[in-house]
């Protein structure tokens, strides 16, 4: 069993680094028109706009996840609520982490259902997600857990003439 602990400033300054990071490897990745310093510009721009006062940010919910019973810290979930026009106030997953040497022991999952309640006790009525179509083991767990693909974008890159 998992805990979702509201993450320290100290535990938020060690997650944002790698995790802008490894965000800019997942865009340049997976994308077909971008490169790498690119993807890390945009990747810094981006976690500035959504977190410009880090923890502290109105409407992010940023939590550590914490295994129950022996009280150790396995991974990092961030969520928050989004007011859009046109669309009722939902729940989007910015980011899941769980350290390598915790996954595949169900810590994701477990995260997930914890922040399902949060989400309800917000009186939020759905969550969002992205994942990158290269990201196979996030995607299964994600169905597993009830969500399902509302949008998909393909791209092809062509030879050169």
């Amino acid at each position: 069993m998992v805990i979702l602990r509201p993450m320290t400033e100290v535990e938020f300054q060690a997650y944002l680094e790698p995790a802008i990071r490894d965000y800019a490897q997942d865009i340049a990745a997976n994308s077909t028109i971008m490169t790498e310093e690119q993807a890390l510009e945009l990747s810094r721009q981006q976690y500035g706009e959504l977190l410009p006062q880090g923890v502290e940010t109105p409407k992010h919910y940023l939590f550590t996840i914490v295994e129950a019973e022996q009280q150790q810290a396995v991974g990092i979930l961030w969520f928050a609520i989004e007011e859009r026009p046109m669309r009722t106030p939902y729940a989007f997953v910015y980011d899941v982490r769980i350290q390598d040497a915790h996954q595949r022991h169900g810590y994701g999952s477990q995260a997930f259902k914890e922040m399902e309640k949060k989400v309800h006790e917000l009186s939020i009525k759905s969550i969002s997600l992205h994942v990158f179509g290269a990201n196979s083991g996030a995607l299964e767990m994600y169905k597993k857990l009830g969500y399902i693909i509302t949008d998909l974008h393909m791209a092809k890159t062509l030879d050169p003439a």
